[in-house]
């Protein structure tokens, strides 16, 4: 596992309104204090050959759902960033993995986690396909592990509170209305 801090609390992220369109730049942490402020994020799920999903369990130390489990990869381009540069980029930095990513659907969604803050964004959401061994970045996430899809249903029927309000969100969508695209990379 790699150590290096890619992420920062003064990082200025790109507020939208809710039809995507930019409307200034905002630092992170402020983002994400009481209800949140809207800004561009994205998520991105990659799946291996066997057709199971790469998952990973947030660093405990994080501030919002820390030690949660997680799609692979999810965060926000910073100004000046393309949703498409930013994906990848953070692939790389956080995962240890070079894929082509596939843009899919954008959704708004609010959650708040205790009274720790909330995430309020407008998240664009990307797949891909990869038999490389990830390669973590420990400053950043806790453990890996491949599910199955039947197995990540299955977690989601049981309402288990150690997933991301927006892995249930998003999962739900790839599977019911974009289950073509699944298909190509592999998924059942």
């Amino acid at each position: 596992m790699r150590a290096e801090v890619v992420s920062f609390s003064d990082e200025l992220l790109i507020l939208v309104d809710s039809d995507d369109r930019e409307i200034g730049y905002l630092d992170k942490e402020s983002c994400h204090n009481g209800d949140g402020k809207l800004h561009r994020a994205f998520s991105v799920f990659i799946f291996n050959s066997e057709g199971k999903l790469l998952l990973q369990q947030r660093k405990s130390s994080k501030r919002l759902w820390g030690g949660y489990w997680a799609n692979t990869c999810c965060s926000h381009p910073r100004k000046g960033e393309t949703v498409d540069g930013a994906s990848k980029r953070r692939l790389l930095e956080e995962v240890g993995l070079e894929t082509p990513l596939k843009w899919l659907f954008k959704f708004e969604y609010h959650a708040r986690f205790r009274d720790l803050g909330s995430e309020f964004e407008l998240c664009h959401v990307l797949v891909g396909k990869s038999d490389a061994a990830p390669d973590p970045n420990d400053t950043e996430i806790e453990a890996l592990r491949w599910v199955s899809p039947s197995e990540l249903d299955a977690e989601l029927e049981r309402d288990d509170h150690l997933l991301t309000p927006w892995l249930a969100i998003e999962w739900k969508r790839l599977r019911s209305e974009f289950s073509d695209d699944l298909s190509e990379l592999g998924v059942r």
